[in-house]
């Protein structure tokens, strides 16, 4: 699931990729202190018995209105279920518009999240071979105008994503395309309406989907909005169903500036009954997209009436110790299976000593601090696609060591391909609206140059995403570098590796295709359940060592801030955001 935050730079934005290490960036400068430790993410455990209504919160109290400020962060350009596969999108509507078949709850005591039923009754069943999934569709869910929610409506949704071309940076691109009954042929109810398509079936109350090969994560696919109900016929045609969705969660939509702000109220056809995880606590969402960090942060540190109930998703890295020093539990520090990656173009930037020496020529910490990162706190230097805590994950170092800023190094590199008479030339985009990332460009350009680099930026006024995943945009066709932040879909390699180095997967910015590995993430879900973690981890060391499409740049952890009356703070370590079903405004 990608990352909307456009901060840094890579391909021009940013958080995209931090490179490669915690190396010197050049300035000498320490890393912030820490005596906190981290909100982990934990494993995910599963309860297929829980019913609604969702466990009550602990001096939890209803009424007011919470706004949230997402600093550099454009959030979701569309909000149809059906296209979200971002963190900032999902987890906003899958906390509170948008359901599901299955959904996380948070363990209070633990912070671990748990998988839990949702418009489902529980988690599923399965046949042998898991080609074959059932779910009984629940029968008191509602929409926002009080008609139910039917089993019809959810196998609309999943129909609907199977449609890669209407939906490109959709899940279900990766998923329903992969693993649907009908996978690679059937090009959805819109690319073809005439088609016929029987890829789910509705008996009563039960949906069952039917597989195109062994698919034992479908409980966790569940999770995703796409795996939701949308209206039937034209009432869900997009791209107008993204402007104004129906909702069947607690909350519903008042208005939708994309890029700007997203305003919800209260649904009053939701039954809590009917929700074994959800809340409707607060009267009012208010999400103010593309903030700038420091006036956030200014707001956020003065405990004024504003602040007091408002949180931040994101914190300076000038303000962390005064943040660290007065906020107490209210700045929550949430470790994530997230990962920013540099993309060369793998068709473009051919000899691999370059990608070597691009790792090798970023500067790390100066970016870091640039953008507004705090270095050994939301950054931490990244050595393999499959990020810290990942069942398989192998402890491997590329070239031999930890990459850090190296210009010496780089210009070695560069001169081994061939280069070193002039600089290599790199052609980038960068998200102009957002201040960190505009200074954030100025280090990356100055600390490439000083590696034998020659970085041409191109500023957009919208988020880089738009442009990577557009084939036939004419900026991209001219870059030879991009990016892509990525966080875990659920707890597998299968959720990191393929959606990033697949032949043709839609963020597969790199451009990278090998059928050798291609053949290899097809044939892992295969293998026995106790044998596939270690096959992603030997695949990712292979894909690394041998090849080196991406370059993974820093493992990424969040710091949120929470104002003194936003009650229960805390974050969702599977989607790396703030605990959004669970806050509530004290009165």
């Amino acid at each position: 699931m990608r990352r909307t935050k456009p901060l840094a730079v890579v391909a021009g934005a940013a958080l995209f990729a931090l490179a490669a290490c915690g190396g010197s960036g050049g300035s000498g400068e320490k890393n912030p202190s820490s005596t906190r430790t981290f909100t982990k993410e934990g494993e995910v455990t599963k309860d297929a018995t829980r019913q609604g209504p969702a466990p009550d919160i602990s001096g939890a109290s209803s009424g007011g209105t919470i706004t949230v400020y997402l600093p550099g962060d454009p959030g979701p350009d569309s909000m149809d279920p059906t296209g979200g596969w971002s963190v900032t999108g999902n987890s906003i509507q899958q906390a509170l518009t948008s359901r599901s078949l299955t959904q996380y709850s948070r363990d209070p005591k633990t912070g671990q999240m748990v998988l839990v039923p949702d418009l489902a009754t529980d988690l599923g069943s399965h046949n042998d071979d898991f080609t074959e999934w059932s779910f009984t569709i629940r029968d008191d869910a509602t929409w926002e105008d009080g008609s139910p929610v039917t089993p019809e409506q959810v196998a609309w949704g999943i129909q609907r994503s199977m449609d890669s071309d209407t939906f490109p940076a959709g899940a279900g691109t990766e998923y329903s395309q992969t693993y649907f009954e009908g996978a690679g042929e059937y090009k959805g109810p819109y690319t073809e309406p005439k088609a016929k398509w029987n890829g789910v079936t509705v008996d009563g109350q039960k949906i069952t989907i039917h597989m195109a090969k062994t698919f034992p994560d479908m409980d966790y696919w569940g999770a995703f909005m796409a795996m939701g109900p949308a209206p039937l016929g034209k009432a869900s045609q997009p791209p107008d169903y993204g402007k104004h969705i129906m909702s069947n969660g607690p909350y519903k939509v008042e208005s939708f500036r994309p890029n700007e702000e997203l305003t919800l109220v209260k649904n009053d056809q939701w039954d809590p009954a009917s929700d074994p995880a959800r809340h409707q606590y607060a009267d009012k969402w208010v999400f103010k997209f593309n903030q700038d960090q420091s006036k956030v942060d200014q707001i956020m540190l003065s405990d004024n009436t504003e602040s007091q109930t408002s949180l931040s998703t994101s914190l300076g890295s000038n303000n962390y110790e005064k943040a660290n020093t007065q906020m107490g539990d209210r700045l929550v520090q949430q470790s994530d299976q997230c990962v920013s990656y540099l993309s060369p173009d793998y068709t473009k930037i051919t000899d691999i000593n370059v990608r070597k020496a691009l790792a090798y020529a970023y500067p790390y910490q100066d970016m870091w601090l640039a953008t507004g990162e705090v270095p050994g706190v939301t950054r931490v230097p990244a050595n393999s696609i499959m990020p810290p805590g990942m069942a398989g994950k192998h402890e491997y170092f590329v070239d031999g060591e930890q990459f850090t800023y190296s210009p010496d190094k780089a210009k070695a590199l560069l001169a081994k391909a061939g280069y070193a008479n002039k600089p290599y030339p790199i052609t980038m985009v960068y998200y102009e609206p957002d201040p960190l990332a505009v200074a954030g460009q100025k280090v990356f350009e100055k600390g490439m140059a000083e590696a034998g680099f020659k970085v041409k930026g191109i500023p957009v006024q919208t988020s880089p995403y738009n442009v990577w995943l557009n084939p036939d945009d004419k900026t991209n066709k001219q870059l030879n570098l991009r990016g892509v932040n990525w966080c875990s879909d659920w707890p597998s390699a299968l959720t990191m590796l393929p959606p990033l180095l697949r032949t043709g997967a839609a963020y597969n910015t790199a451009q990278f295709s090998e059928k050798s590995v291609d053949d290899r993430m097809n044939a892992i879900p295969s293998l026995p359940l106790d044998q596939q973690a270690d096959a992603w981890g030997s695949l990712d060391e292979e894909i690394e060592t041998k090849y080196f499409p991406i370059i993974p740049t820093a493992f990424r952890n969040d710091l949120f801030v929470f104002g003194s009356k936003i009650g229960n703070p805390a974050g969702d370590g599977q989607i790396g955001a703030p605990n959004y079903k669970d806050l509530y405004v004290q009165q």
